[in-house]
């Protein structure tokens, strides 16, 4: 028998530099039509009453896809995971989906698998594609924020090294799984 999955909030972190786009603010960049976001807005808005974006810029424009936005406590971009630590303070349910801006090929059901290992397990759960960690593809216990918010104060700046110092799921997908697809740069658009 399957656990029946609880609610979750939905983060989507949009909160970087966008170097590999030129400066571009990726979750806007435009993509069969509409901006990247609202690609993964429209698989994840049926799954949530609680859709947060971490962004650190045009808020406005990306007030139009979420319930709440947040911003990194620190300035320069200082990377995924302070905008993890920044929804988890916010969220309004126990689990976190967190997403990237960019992966618009993301479906509900490697959402739902994702989640449905994090519950069984009661243990945060990420994607591992290749034999690799995936942190922007992740569900996160909102009581591992004292967790994250300690490994932040002694330096560390990467979200999955943060996340592999509690028990986690890795939910194995193959090295081809489009869903997983970054368009992190000009060329992945095209």
């Amino acid at each position: 028998m399957s656990v029946a999955l609880p609610p979750c909030s939905i983060l989507i972190l949009a909160g970087g530099r966008g170097q590999r786009m030129g400066g571009r603010d990726k979750g806007l960049v435009p993509w069969h039509g509409e901006p990247l976001v609202a690609h993964v807005q429209r698989v994840v808005r049926p799954l949530s009453d609680d859709l947060i974006i971490s962004c650190n810029r045009n808020q406005q424009a990306y007030a139009a896809y979420a319930d709440q936005l947040v911003g990194d406590a620190d300035p320069d971009f200082p990377g995924p995971l302070a905008g993890v630590i920044a929804g988890l303070a916010v969220a309004r349910h126990e689990w976190v989906v967190v997403l990237a801006c960019d992966a618009p090929q993301v479906d509900d059901a490697l959402i739902e698998g994702l989640l449905r290992l994090a519950v069984e397990h009661d243990s945060a759960a990420m994607v591992r594609q290749g034999g690799y960690w995936q942190p922007m593809f992740s569900v996160i216990p909102r009581r591992l924020l004292p967790l994250l918010e300690q490994a932040w104060r002694a330096g560390e700046r990467s979200l999955q090294k943060a996340l592999l110092q509690a028990p986690i799921q890795g939910l194995e997908c193959a090295q081809e799984d489009g869903r997983l697809s970054n368009f992190n740069s000009p060329e992945w658009l095209r």
